[in-house]
């Protein structure tokens, strides 16, 4: 069990089912909870990880339930999102676990404001507490319906979630104006990259997203039919189909740690579901280690473009 959770319910904290628990990550251990308690996770090797462990997982829901457990995520604005979701959703108590990173204690004195909290309770370099759930004190907290960058859907949490990044402008404007007909975007977010990939030769691309609110927001801002949405884990998917060229901004943070191996695995994946003739297109952040890895995974390499900040890489010939 997370440790706080543990103490928590050991002082007197008593959860009910249908018990919701928001936001979850591997390193939350939940263990003692009932098999029957939802997990509600839209990161797919999140969803993955409860999943396997006999949880019901889903990557989104709107159903009523007892009590839920929201664990914070780092974004203010999702963090406040998940606690008027649960607020709305739950008939019983609603408990928040965070740590001083993810921003608890500036939450807890927000939603102290609004309703009578019980608790907290202190360890781990963070804070647990508890209310009973009212939908109406945090209205103000719902997540936008229409949020909306340069005319694109987007949504709390996700990435670029305020603004469109540089690094995919850069890359956007590095790219050829002859990009093959079978294209996969890995890591497509909300779709920036993908919806500026359509042309007549297009003829199929495929967006390839693990955080399955951003593909949501995908799903509105790439209409065009030859579109195919993915929500899996880019470094595993494997494409239905040879592709011709591969775009990417690969992450470089798995939960809370900055882990450069991550990128290397998108790189591993485009080479393996390029053609022969196949190339990748991808930017990344000046400082990470890359070039070792594309040269060993494709036969030519070149830095095509790039700033203090960002660097572009056209690779091409994956090698088999």
């Amino acid at each position: 069990m997370s440790p706080r959770l543990d103490l928590a319910l050991n002082s007197g904290l008593s959860l009910s089912q249908p018990l919701f628990v928001l936001a979850p990550t591997p390193d939350h251990d939940l263990s003692a909870l009932p098999n029957e308690t939802q997990v509600v996770q839209p990161f797919k090797p999140f969803h993955d990880h409860f999943a396997a462990q006999g949880f019901v997982t889903v990557p989104e829901s709107d159903a009523p339930c007892q009590d839920a457990i929201v664990f914070l995520p780092r974004a203010k604005a999702l963090a406040r999102a998940l606690v008027h979701q649960a607020s709305s959703r739950a008939s019983g108590v609603v408990v928040v676990d965070g740590t001083k990173t993810d921003g608890v204690d500036s939450l807890l004195k927000d939603i102290r404001k609004r309703v009578a909290i019980e608790g907290p309770i202190s360890k781990a370099h963070g804070k647990i507490f508890w209310f009973q759930a009212d939908a109406d004190s945090f209205a103000d907290w719902a997540a936008p319906t229409t949020q909306k960058v340069d005319g694109f859907r987007t949504a709390p949490g996700v990435f670029s979630a305020d603004g469109i990044d540089p690094a995919s402008a850069l890359l956007l404007k590095s790219l050829p104006a002859k990009r093959g007909a079978r294209i996969a975007d890995l890591g497509a977010g909300w779709g920036y990259l993908a919806a500026n990939l359509i042309d007549d030769a297009l003829h199929s691309l495929h967006l390839v997203e693990a955080d399955h609110t951003a593909l949501t927001c995908a799903r509105t801002n790439v209409s065009d039919p030859r579109a195919q949405f993915h929500w899996a884990d880019a470094t595993t998917w494997t494409a239905p189909e040879p592709l011709d060229m591969v775009i990417m901004n690969p992450p470089f943070h798995t939960s809370r740690s900055a882990d450069p191996a991550l990128g290397q695995r998108f790189i591993a994946s485009a080479a393996r579901n390029l053609t022969r003739n196949g190339s990748l297109w991808m930017v990344a952040n000046r400082h990470l280690p890359y070039e070792a890895t594309l040269t060993e995974t494709f036969a030519q390499v070149r830095e095509v473009a790039g700033d203090n900040r960002f660097k572009v890489f056209h690779a091409s010939r994956p090698r088999a």
